[in-house]
């Protein structure tokens, strides 16, 4: 489930009277917050607890992400798609392994597995081959600039 169709779920929710409404509101609030950078929107329509706000809210950002969805992309050769995804696997693994070996309170390494699921891709490869990995299906774009392997 992507943070959209979360917000979507929290608004069903609300609509419903189901759950906590104030710890509803502040996870739509959170969670708009990533999808958007309309924080005077998201702010006006979280405090005034406004559920059609929201919904309308939820069908700009709905549309804004179908327009870059059939945007077309540049077009790029295969291997240096093949090299920025390799460099991508190697970032995360890279980072999980740094954050296995971290140490402790002890003088050893706690011998945990890493929580990193998403990682920012590496530089040197422009934006628009990160979302041709992602239409591929090799890549989930989870927000905020940050990629995890699908």
């Amino acid at each position: 489930m992507n943070m959209l169709q979360k917000v979507r779920s929290i608004a069903q929710d609300l609509r419903r009277a189901k759950g906590n409404a104030a710890e509803n509101w502040a996870l739509a609030g959170r969670l708009l917050g990533r999808l958007t950078n309309d924080a005077t929107r998201i702010e006006q329509v979280v405090t005034a607890r406004d559920l059609a706000g929201l919904e309308a809210l939820l069908d700009t950002i709905e549309g804004k992400v179908a327009a870059a969805e059939s945007a077309p992309l540049p077009e790029f050769p295969a291997s240096e798609i093949d090299a920025a995804f390799r460099a991508f696997h190697k970032r995360l693994k890279v980072s999980r392994l740094a954050d296995e070996s971290r140490l402790g309170g002890r003088y050893t390494s706690g011998g945990r597995e890493s929580n990193i699921d998403a990682i920012k891709p590496p530089d040197g490869f422009p934006d628009a081959i990160w979302q041709v990995l992602v239409r591929t299906g090799k890549l989930k774009d989870m927000g905020g600039g940050f990629y995890s392997e699908a």
